[in-house]
């Protein structure tokens, strides 16, 4: 794998000269194949009891997949951003019950941006959840002390580190928290997923797990449209797949004489069910695509494809599950295995109305003559 491009997003580097939607096919499969050999309906399903599924993680660990994009220098795989996003869509295509998008994609960048040491396992994020009151104050020592709560904390349960962007002192810092110092409330995501509540009674964090990055004004906001971009990635390979799982069912199941796929009204809901895939796809690769550049400067990208992928969220799985009937309300089969976790993914790293407030937000900004371009550029 080749070595990570500097990070453009701190310092505003420009996009590569080859093609900027092109990543390695040979990563592609590796990573298809890796997914789609780990990743089968008995190990989803036992996920569920679990907690997470442990086989698949250790294939993931093993193959240095958990750390793509990240330097190796400070210990990560390489890689660009555009090929963690790639991965990171097709482990949402085979509904991957690991925490690839927190370890990689954001905790362990945060981490590296603030000088911090990557650990060996599973890293977890404090994704700022409606509701969440976390305050820090600093001591002499440059230990930190952390007083509140925060929700839904992804695999914070299996985690070897839970990383937090928060100001302390008017200054902002990431904390590299240890999971056996907080008191963790057992919660799931409508997947099944722990979605733990952490709180932190008074937590010392000392100084040489508290780093601050090069770029402390603009951190939070980024460490924010990364994590947003990750759940965009998941969702994106999930719509996917699901219309794949729908397509196939109905080209099996026959329904006087022929396949149920050949009535005209199902084939409406396979039609729209393809089209929302896509289009949550496009979008999708083309804020990964952006943000690979500059990560501030694909705000508007992330923000249109975040509100894309909410929405087709909704409307995908109300096709799918019409076209599949009572089958695809069924344990036995997988729709659900897709269907719940776009449902959960939708109210995670994202307020009520967030997204498409930005994106309104941008809009009105650029006015009549800067609408156009902000759309197209």
């Amino acid at each position: 794998m080749t070595a990570s491009d500097t990070d453009a997003e701190t310092t505003g580097g420009t996009d590569r000269d080859t093609d900027r939607f092109a990543v390695d096919p040979l990563l592609v499969d590796a990573a298809t194949n890796l997914f789609a050999s780990t990743c089968d309906f008995d190990t989803v399903q036992a996920a569920e009891g679990a907690g997470w599924a442990r086989s698949v993680w250790d294939a993931v660990a093993g193959a240095g997949f958990d750390r793509i994009g990240l330097p190796e220098a400070a210990g990560g795989s390489g890689g660009t951003l555009q090929d963690a996003a790639e991965v990171l869509r097709i482990a949402g295509a085979h509904a991957a019950p690991i925490p690839w998008a927190e370890t990689g994609l954001v905790g362990g960048w945060a981490l590296v941006e603030a000088g911090l040491a990557l650990p060996d396992g599973p890293i977890t994020v404090v994704s700022g959840a409606p509701g969440d009151a976390l305050a820090g104050r600093g001591e002499d020592d440059g230990s930190i002390v952390l007083s509140g709560h925060a929700g839904r904390v992804a695999w914070a349960d299996r985690a070897d580190v839970i990383v937090a962007v928060l100001a302390v002192d008017g200054e902002t810092v990431v904390a590299a928290i240890d999971p056996a110092t907080v008191r963790l409330e057992p919660m799931t995501n409508l997947a099944g997923e722990p979605r733990p509540t952490v709180h932190l009674d008074g937590v010392t964090v000392p100084a040489t797990a508290v780093g601050r990055p090069a770029d402390p004004a603009t951190m939070a906001e980024r460490f924010r449209l990364r994590g947003t971009r990750g759940r965009v990635m998941l969702m994106a390979g999930a719509l996917g797949a699901m219309s794949e799982l729908t397509v196939r069912y109905t080209d099996d199941r026959q329904q006087f004489g022929r396949p149920v796929g050949r009535f005209q009204a199902v084939q409406q809901h396979l039609v729209w069910g393809a089209q929302d895939a896509a289009i949550a796809t496009v979008t999708a690769r083309v804020a990964a695509a952006q943000a690979s550049g500059h990560l501030l400067g694909a705000r508007f990208e992330i923000a249109a494809a975040r509100s894309v992928a909410d929405e087709c969220a909704t409307t995908a799985t109300r096709w799918a599950h019409q076209a599949h009937g009572a089958m695809g309300m069924t344990q036995e089969y997988a729709l659900h295995h897709l269907s719940r976790r776009l449902w959960a993914w939708r109210h995670e790293w994202s307020g009520p109305g967030e997204w498409p407030g930005v994106v309104g937000a941008m809009a009105d900004a650029a006015g009549p003559d800067g609408l156009y371009p902000l759309i197209t550029s």
